[in-house]
Formats: C-alpha cells, structure tokens, sequence
C-alpha cells in the first residue's frame, strides 16, 4: 500500500519559518515563538541569533514536561487566529495562548484533518451526522465538524482544556456541542455498551497521559483495545474514522494492522495511510505523525 504524506494547503494565519537543532521557529498570526521539536533532528538554515531577532517569545523548558516563556519583544499571552478552507462558508477562529507546556492551543499540522472531516460530514446523505472527538484538545476538529453542520460529542480528560475548546466554539460563533470531561477509554467503552454509532470518528491520542480520574493511558498498551472498541461505534451505512498519532516509535503501517480487520469485514470501506508535515520557508519538511482514514463515502 502506498503513502501518502499531506502538508496545510489553507492555513494563512500559520507558516512554519524554519526548524532544526530540536527546535521550531513558528508564526501564529502576528506572533511568532521558539519551541522545542524533538522531530527536528537536522541543522536549522538560520542561527539560534537570527531566530531571536525574529520572535516574540521562546519556550524554555525547565522538566521534561514542562518549562517557561521567554518574551524576546512585548506581546500578550493570549490571541486568536482564524482557519477556513475554499469549502467553508465563514472561518473558525481558535484563541491561543503560552502554556507551561510548550503548546500554544492549536497543531496546524491537523489542519489537514480538519479538510478531510469537514469535506466528509459534507458527503454523508444522513439528515443528522453524528460524529465524535476522542482525546479533543482544544476541540478545532470539532468546531470544524460543527462548522460543517454535524452533532458533535467532544471529550477530553482535562477539565481546562475543554473549557478552552468552548471558548474557541463560542469564538466561532457556534453552538450546541456535547462536552465531555472524562478518560477517553473509559467512555468508549459506556458507549459501546448503549450501542451509540458515529458518522465520524477522529481519534488523536498522545504517547502518554492520565484521565480526569487518574487513569493511565499509554499508546503502545492501550491503543489496541481503543481502537477495537472506536471501530464498533461506526454507522454501519455511512462513516469515516481518522486515527492520527504523533509518537516517535510510531508507524502509519502499525496503524494499518490495527484496522485491517475491520476493513477486511467491510467491503465498501476504504483506508489510506500516511503521514502529516510541515513544509518551512527555509525548505526543511517536518514530518509530525502518521494517520490512518476508513471511509464508505
């Protein structure tokens, strides 16, 4: 099966300057941030110096986990950006922010997904689409499936971050999706239980983490189990599923087998696999996860 590898074709509020030397040099509308990117293993094309003159702030870590912003020139902590492909009818507008833990509020690279997922709710003939956010974050994927006209259910473990996924929904001037504080596990499996399906599915776990009980996830031990149980919440007649994953010891083919079944059991079901990037303007591409779509649209 061939790859495919797919780069943000319509993000105007991001460009990713430069990156090397474990580190990222990023504009976020008008601000533009130093960060640590473990992926980024070659040299940079400017100085760390050059990088400086040109930032308005630099992530200095201080754990493994967790570190401090450096401000390199006056700028607020908090600001929006907006994101709209050709198809949309009106932008999302996300607000991000300098968190302790390197992020900013938003991955553009899954720009990519939010394309393919606001492309295929548009596809699906149901009068109600239904489609679910596993491990949601600051809910863009979700704002883009509502933007699209889908009912969403948004679940994230931590009670912050989904609070800041409604602050983005309200930003964006939209309304109605079901927020869900709780293990992303744990509520797959209550899910599966009600016999509940989804048109779309999109599932982005981390390597690591912790539910909002203190449950422990990690990908390599919990990913089979989770991904057994997503597959029975698919629509029998109309559906697509997204399996993204940012892990250094993670391969879009591992991704393939986890699902093959399912697709083996569903003759008009689809996959595709490959991997999310970053293309700078210093001509570096930055590979940043590997996906895997199932689709019977």
């Amino acid at each position: 099966m061939q790859l495919q590898i797919f780069t943000p074709q319509h993000f105007k509020d991001y460009d990713l300057l430069d990156c090397g030397n474990f580190l990222k040099l990023e504009r976020f509308g008008n601000v533009i941030t130093i960060r640590p990117e473990p992926q980024a293993i070659w040299d940079a094309a400017q100085t760390l110096s050059d990088w400086r003159k040109q930032a308005h702030v630099e992530f200095v870590p201080k754990t493994s986990s967790s570190g401090e912003w450096k401000k390199l020139k006056p700028t607020k902590e908090q600001w929006k950006i907006q994101y709209q492909n050709p198809e949309m009818e009106a932008p999302i507008t996300l607000r991000l922010g300098l968190t302790s833990f390197k992020h900013v509020g938003v991955f553009p690279e899954q720009a990519v997904n939010w394309d393919y997922i606001y492309n295929s709710i548009k596809s699906c003939k149901a009068s109600e689409v239904k489609f679910l956010n596993l491990f949601a974050y600051t809910g863009a994927a979700s704002i883009i499936a509502r933007n699209a006209g889908a009912q969403v259910v948004h679940v994230d473990s931590i009670k912050q971050v989904v609070s800041w996924a409604n602050e983005n929904m309200q930003n964006s001037n939209l309304n109605n999706i079901s927020w869900v504080v709780e293990d992303a596990l744990k509520f797959v499996k209550r899910e599966v239980k009600r016999g509940k399906k989804y048109n779309g599915i999109i599932l982005d776990p981390p390597a690591y983490g912790h539910g909002a009980n203190g449950e422990k996830w990690k990908l390599e031990e919990d990913i089979n189990e989770m991904m057994q149980l997503v597959l029975q919440l698919l629509d029998d007649k109309e559906h697509f599923m997204i399996l993204n994953a940012y892990s250094l010891g993670m391969s879009a083919l591992a991704t393939k087998n986890l699902v093959q079944p399912f697709v083996d059991a569903n003759a008009k079901t689809k996959m595709n696999l490959g991997e999310l990037y970053l293309q700078s303007e210093s001509e570096k591409v930055l590979p940043l996860g590997v996906w895997c779509r199932l689709s019977n649209l």
